[in-house]
């Protein structure tokens, strides 16, 4: 019997993101954004954050090839985009055109109005288990306001009302 890794996550509260990245095909550019809650930070100098997507995914193929991407951390009022873009890519590529966003400058890969932003240049990549991660080099931020985050616990997402609103000194 296999462990229940997947039941015993579930318990584990995690933030909310949506990575960005693109593919150019014949002079077009077409974008792409999945949800996702495996963000980490990994270091601070150089500025590192990691994410894992499920390895053969198309995201990651665009991703790698670009080798550039941008993560907007979501607050609690942006679920109902977080469950549009955890869809299927054919699924996701309405909510995709309808995004309100701006290439970054740094890297063309769309910035939401969000929480925070990254953006991020691969810095490298492993294949583990079923999915990729992938380590990126963070090359410009933003913060703007702070809202209470939305959260991912139970399988289902959260608001975390008593989340702290204001910056630290």
């Amino acid at each position: 019997m296999s462990p229940d890794l997947r039941g015993a996550m579930r318990n584990f509260a995690t933030g909310v993101c949506v990575a960005t990245t693109y593919a150019d095909h014949e002079g077009i550019r077409r974008h792409d954004a999945v949800t996702l809650n495996s963000l980490t930070s990994v270091s601070l100098d150089p500025p590192l954050v990691s994410m894992s997507l499920r390895r053969g995914s198309q995201f990651l193929d665009d991703l790698l090839a670009t080798k550039q991407w941008a993560i907007s951390i979501l607050d609690s009022d942006a679920e109902s985009l977080a469950r549009r873009l955890a869809r299927s890519r054919e699924d996701r590529a309405e909510a995709v055109a309808a995004l309100d966003a701006t290439p970054g400058p740094a890297t063309g890969a769309l910035m939401l109005d969000a929480q925070s932003s990254l953006e991020c240049v691969l810095w490298d990549s492993f294949d583990l288990g079923d999915h990729t991660m992938v380590i990126g080099e963070v090359v410009t931020t933003g913060v703007r306001d702070l809202q209470p985050p939305l959260l991912f616990l139970h399988g289902t997402f959260h608001q975390l009302a008593t989340a702290a609103t204001t910056k630290e000194s």
